[in-house]
């Protein structure tokens, strides 16, 4: 809980500063499918290759990765920014699309994007849902693709703000 002599701007501005890439996470359970823009992801272990993510409980992403344990994390290169602008939408996902972007199932099940340079296909390992507005989810690495060498997009180089 922030201190009562905590300047507001000054933390918003501040926390804003932290490096975060862009990223869509997306999972499914059964047919139903879920796909968000995230920012907060990072690296948490060597052995095992640990992830950790920080999703909104109110999303359809969060209600597919809690169900079947299993995500996907798509890298995005620095000019794809058209990408992540779809995925700030609700999922809609039909005939190999998911937000207008083709996707195949991952050895997960999970959906994988077609067309970012590279990805992650990951197993839920533990969600921690009780200690701010997003839960983090720890998940485990199990299939991974690199398809080119690319300069990840950041929030930072993007016209958008997330967090503070």
């Amino acid at each position: 809980m922030p201190t009562a002599s905590m300047d507001a701007q000054a933390r918003k501005k501040t926390l804003r500063m932290f490096s975060n890439g862009m990223y869509v996470l997306t999972s499914r359970s059964g047919q139903a499918y879920g796909a968000a823009t995230v920012t907060w992801v990072s690296q948490a272990s060597f052995k095992p290759p640990l992830l950790m993510t920080a999703v909104r409980r109110d999303s359809n992403v969060y209600r597919c990765l809690a169900e079947s344990r299993i995500a996907a994390i798509h890298v995005l290169a620095a000019d794809q920014q058209d990408i992540a602008q779809k995925f700030f939408a609700p999922t809609t996902a039909s005939a190999g699309m998911i937000n207008g972007e083709p996707f195949v199932d991952g050895k997960t099940t999970a959906p994988v994007l077609r067309n970012t340079p590279a990805h992650v296909e990951c197993r839920v390992q533990q969600i921690f849902d009780h200690l701010g507005d997003h839960s983090i989810v720890i998940l485990e690495v199990v299939e991974a693709e690199f398809r080119c060498e690319a300069r990840p997009l950041t929030i930072g180089d993007s016209p958008w703000e997330y967090g503070g």
